[in-house]
């Protein structure tokens, strides 16, 4: 049995698995997991992640969750290039260093903004308080400072002058803030010259076919969703609106 991989490709932490797979031709089974349908509650992905949370592998008997983790397991066992996920200690402590403070940082505003923005209107019928949009708005841009002074700053990528997974998470969920309106790249070159240099060595092709499906997010509606779904869904809103 190969590799799988259960996706949803709405996640931004299943499409830079899905990316970072198809970037360096890793052979594997996609297993499509519907969030919006809640299929990641069912009992048969319960076996398969007990967490029930996307993205998860599988490799023959071997499963495993989060997508950190999935990306450094895929680049140890293909054997990939080096600069993807370095052996040299200090070069990998710098990217680890990286991913955790945008998982722990990053990525979290940018689920927040994606939620008050596209997911709560459609769920709830109404837009969260303009208050909050831009509490949002001023710690996008105190993160984006971050990002260009503490790790772009003199370099073309994250970790230097090679692009490696670090690189690939952050465009991901970047990507994903845009968007919702979020300035990003508009007003600031740095990281612009970035973007379109993690763009460059990907392909756009690639790119452009993983990030569909959260481009079009703006067109859900609720009736569209499956009922299943719509329960976990709009507690979640209801939560975050609280």
């Amino acid at each position: 049995m190969g590799l799988e991989l259960y996706l949803d490709l709405l996640s931004p932490a299943c499409r830079v698995v899905y990316i970072f797979a198809k970037a360096n031709r890793i052979p594997f089974e996609y297993k499509a997991v519907a969030l919006m349908k809640g299929e990641q509650l069912s009992e048969d992905f319960g076996k398969v992640n007990p967490l029930k949370k996307v993205p998860a592998l599988k490799d023959g008997d071997f499963t495993m969750s989060e997508s950190i983790a999935i990306l450094q397991y895929l680049a140890e066992k293909y054997k990939l290039s080096d600069h993807w996920y370095p052996a040299n200690l200090e070069k990998r402590a710098k990217i680890n260093e990286f991913l955790l403070w945008h998982v722990n940082v990053v990525r979290p505003l940018m689920v927040k903004d994606f939620w008050l923005k596209i997911m709560a209107p459609t769920l709830l019928g109404r837009t969260a308080p303009a208050e909050r949009l831009e509490a949002v708005a001023q710690e996008f841009s105190t993160v984006l400072d971050q990002f260009e002074k503490t790790f772009l700053q003199g370099k073309t990528y994250i970790s230097g002058e090679e692009i490696s997974v670090a690189d690939v998470v952050s465009l991901c969920d970047l990507i994903q803030a845009t968007c919702t309106g979020q300035n990003i790249f508009e007003e600031r070159p740095k990281m612009a010259a970035w973007r379109r240099n993690v763009e460059s060595h990907i392909g756009m092709e690639l790119i452009n076919e993983a990030q569909k499906v959260v481009l079009n997010a703006g067109s859900y509606s609720k009736d569209s969703m499956d009922s299943k779904g719509v329960e976990w869904l709009t507690a979640r809103a209801q939560l975050l609106l609280s």
